[in-house]
């Protein structure tokens, strides 16, 4: 059975000053354009570029080779950073999760949020078993 989490370094950063906005300002150099981004969980979201137009009325293109600066989403429920060698479920470090829990146990966490109860993983596993 699991019984410690760990969470992961966040990576926004914080600062308590009045003026302090969670956004980015990009400015249209060929037009003079200036454009707010909002940044969430330390992204912006690369088509609110096509907000900037050039002349000819095309919208600003992103791009990122080999996807090396790209996300494909933001999740609750696993946390993956391949440089650091780090997969989490949830908080838990997938080695802990391997090691400590079962199959079921992992299931439950993935699915609820929480690691099971004694009484809970029972449950679960005749639900889990009557539809087998």
């Amino acid at each position: 059975m699991i019984s410690n989490k760990t969470q992961s370094e966040s990576t926004q950063s914080t600062n308590n000053s009045p003026a302090y906005k969670e956004s980015l300002t990009v400015i249209d150099n060929r037009s003079g354009e200036t454009l707010e981004l909002k940044i969430t969980d330390n992204s912006i979201n690369a088509t609110d570029l096509a907000r900037i137009k050039d002349q000819n009325g095309e919208v600003l293109r992103s791009y990122d080779p080999a996807y090396m600066n790209t996300i494909c989403c933001t999740s609750s429920i696993s946390f993956i950073d391949g440089d650091k060698g780090i997969l989490e479920y949830r908080g838990y470090p997938i080695e802990q999760l391997a090691e400590k829990a079962s199959f079921l146990e992992t299931a439950f966490l993935v699915i609820y949020g929480e690691i099971p109860t004694v009484a809970r993983l029972q449950e679960f596993k005749t639900q889990v078993m009557s539809n087998a």
